[in-house]
């Protein structure tokens, strides 16, 4: 299916591995251009590397901007970086930033303040100044990737979960309050997939349980009723279909994508 994105300009918080990467390859594949935000110069390069090296052809495309998103007047200087490289912004994939899991008799106010300074305001930094931007352009799409610890309290991520139910509630308002104005927004809530962040879940999992890192994945597996965690991959074949053309009477929506795990109807 051709996803209508060429020509697109994309940019992508915490681009530079993970599910955030991931998205990036798929956007190319379609044609669009992709400017990637994340802190580490050094990760930032080593994805742009990768992405040429996967496809060749999509070398000019693409754009890498080092900014610590949890300063607003950095991500402001990040978006006006994309756009001077390849024009407006027409879609916004947050997923920067992630909260530090950590068992609950671990947890300090210190940890819950930490947990929105990572990963609420990284993506409201963001949102806040390119949402404008695009409703005063009459179009624009923003998909935040949050996760499933929004609407089910895992005990070694609470703080972090705290965040993601903030972001659930701004993505179904800013949905609403943009949408006469030609912008969509939607997210996707991944549960435990194969990423980098993920080994940091698994290691508290284990502190907690009393287990190995190991054992402790080997029971999020055999927990999974498709039989095993999800890949990025995955993950960025949705949030491309609810960026495109494709998708244009979703918006204000939450996808969960937990393979069945939690089994609710809301």
């Amino acid at each position: 299916m051709d996803l209508q994105l060429q020509g697109k300009h994309a940019l992508i918080t915490g681009g530079s591995k993970g599910i955030g990467l991931a998205c990036a390859r798929g956007f190319l594949e379609e044609g669009a251009s992709v400017t990637l935000v994340a802190r580490n110069a050094s990760t930032l390069e080593a994805a742009r590397v990768s992405l040429i090296a996967s496809i060749p052809s999509a070398a000019a495309r693409i754009g890498v901007v080092s900014a610590d998103l949890k300063d607003p007047a950095a991500a402001v200087t990040a978006i006006d970086h994309a756009e001077q490289d390849f024009g407006p912004v027409h879609i916004l994939v947050n997923s920067a930033g992630a909260a530090r899991r950590t068992p609950p008799d671990e947890l300090t106010p210190q940890h819950w303040r930490d947990a929105m300074d990572a990963k609420y305001f990284t993506y409201v930094n963001v949102i806040d100044p390119l949402i404008k931007r695009m409703a005063s352009r009459g179009s624009g799409v923003v998909l935040n990737v949050v996760g499933t610890g929004g609407k089910v309290a895992t005990l070694t991520h609470m703080a972090g979960g705290a965040a993601n139910a903030a972001l659930m509630l701004i993505t179904a308002g800013l949905a609403a309050a943009y949408g006469p104005r030609g912008v969509r927004v939607n997210a996707v809530n991944p549960s435990l997939t194969l990423t980098e962040r993920m080994e940091e879940g698994l290691e508290a999992d284990a502190r907690l349980s009393g287990i190995t890192k190991e054992e402790a994945l080997t029971r999020a597996s055999a927990r999974m009723p498709l039989g095993r965690v999800a890949t990025a991959g995955e993950i960025a074949n949705a949030v491309l279909f609810l960026c495109s053309p494709r998708a244009s009477y979703i918006s204000g929506a939450i996808v969960s994508m937990d393979g069945a795990l939690t089994p609710i109807v809301v």
